[in-house]
């Protein structure tokens, strides 16, 4: 039952990614340039996911200690905003904002064959292991 659920729920977020034009680079970089061309599209689709999820997170998942399959929620336990917190964000932010794609849709477009995409994931699975090495030395 879980790997169904699993399935079913990558199928849904990557149809959303690839409806929503999540996967198309140009048109990321179009909405995250607000000082040029913007364009405000995604935050539709952005806004349209809260008000679909706030309400079910508010009246179902916050009030269950457990998930639907009866597996426990699996929460971040480090809440401090420190170096490393903002390094991460700073180094996502500026890729995201250089290329216009960050690993969700990326993912997402894998199945369209798109040679970019396959190499964004080589080097962002190179990026996990070099933080990985540099954390672990630390």
């Amino acid at each position: 039952m879980f790997k169904i659920v699993s399935l079913i729920a990558g199928v849904l977020f990557g149809l959303g990614m690839a409806v929503s034009g999540m996967v198309d680079p140009v048109k990321v970089i179009g909405f995250l340039d607000v000082a040029g061309n913007w364009d405000p599209s995604l935050a539709f689709v952005m806004g349209g996911a809260l008000s679909v999820f706030l309400p079910v997170y508010l009246l179902v998942i916050k009030k269950r200690e457990k998930s639907v399959l009866g597996l426990s929620f699996s929460l971040a336990t480090n809440n401090a905003i420190d170096k490393r917190l903002l390094t991460g964000a700073s180094i996502f932010g500026i890729g995201w904002g250089l290329v216009g794609v960050c690993p969700g849709p990326v993912i997402s477009s894998l199945g369209s064959g798109n040679i970019q995409a396959v190499l964004f994931v080589i080097a962002m699975l190179a990026g996990f292991f070099l933080g990985d090495r540099v954390t672990n030395n630390q």
